[in-house]
């Protein structure tokens, strides 16, 4: 095989870019440096100024608001994409929150109201983003990857509720990407190791996850946001249209390690 690896002609929008150390960012410049037109989301007027300046070095063509919390917000954001674009390619979903206290608290101390805005803005957003995606994907389909984390399957400290929320999101993939196969839209789990990004900074106790994964992983080192989006570029191409339900570490080897 010599044809080049190239998302040329492909137009994608991505949530979650928080700044230029987010795993988002990693996913857009990759997306971008293969030739993908992007739209940008922020999450409100607070936040916009931290991603602004990001938009001249992904070459993005668009930059939206989305707070995925606000009923509506969603809808909103693929109604212009319609407008702009009239389809899409892929979509990007790198979004994960908690409530602070209660992610540095045990599992069974966490309130219903807490674990449900978790779980809506962690999980269930990611439906909803499928859902409005479909209709911009029917015609030439398209791809769908979501991010997760390795808490999700086994006991991590100071991981709390979100190991179960996570677990949810994986399930859900799978569902999505068997009700989604006929319109030929594919749908992904990327499953970062630790990272030093803002998202995770809320972790307890982070440093100490991130020296063992160096210490035990095959490869000695994290992954960084530069690998999980060389990775998601792989799955947004034409290089990977046989592949869809999957779930795939960036994470230097570390889930393997007993």
């Amino acid at each position: 095989m010599t044809a080049a690896l190239t998302l040329s002609g492909k137009r994608g929008v991505i949530l979650g870019v928080a700044n230029s150390h987010s795993i988002a960012f990693g996913c857009a410049k990759a997306l971008a440096d293969l030739g993908a037109e992007l739209c940008i989301t922020y999450v409100n007027e607070k936040s916009k100024p931290f991603v602004e300046p990001l938009l001249p070095e992904l070459n993005a063509q668009l930059c939206l608001p989305c707070d995925v919390s606000v009923p509506g917000a969603i809808e909103a954001l693929f109604a212009q994409l319609e407008a702009e674009w009239g389809s899409l390619d892929f979509v990007i979903h790198s979004i994960a929150w908690s409530p602070l206290t209660e992610l540095q608290g045990r599992l069974v101390d966490t309130s219903a109201e807490g674990f449900s805005q978790a779980i809506d803005i962690s999980c269930h957003s990611f439906i909803r983003v499928a859902s409005a995606a479909e209709k911009l994907m029917e015609a030439n389909g398209g791809t769908l990857i979501t991010m997760s984390y390795y808490g999700s399957e086994k006991v991590v400290d100071h991981y709390a509720m979100m190991g179960p929320i996570k677990a949810a999101l994986e399930s859900s993939v799978r569902y999505l990407a068997a009700e989604l196969g006929e319109k030929n839209i594919r749908v992904h789990t990327v499953s970062p190791g630790p990272m030093p990004t803002r998202a995770a900074s809320g972790i307890s106790h982070f440093d100490e996850l991130m020296d063992d994964a160096v210490r035990r992983s095959p490869l000695h080192r994290l992954g960084t946001p530069d690998d999980v989006g060389k990775l998601v570029a792989f799955l947004v191409s034409d290089w990977a249209t046989g592949h869809t339900g999957s779930q795939m570490f960036v994470d230097a080897g570390h889930h393997i390690m007993a």
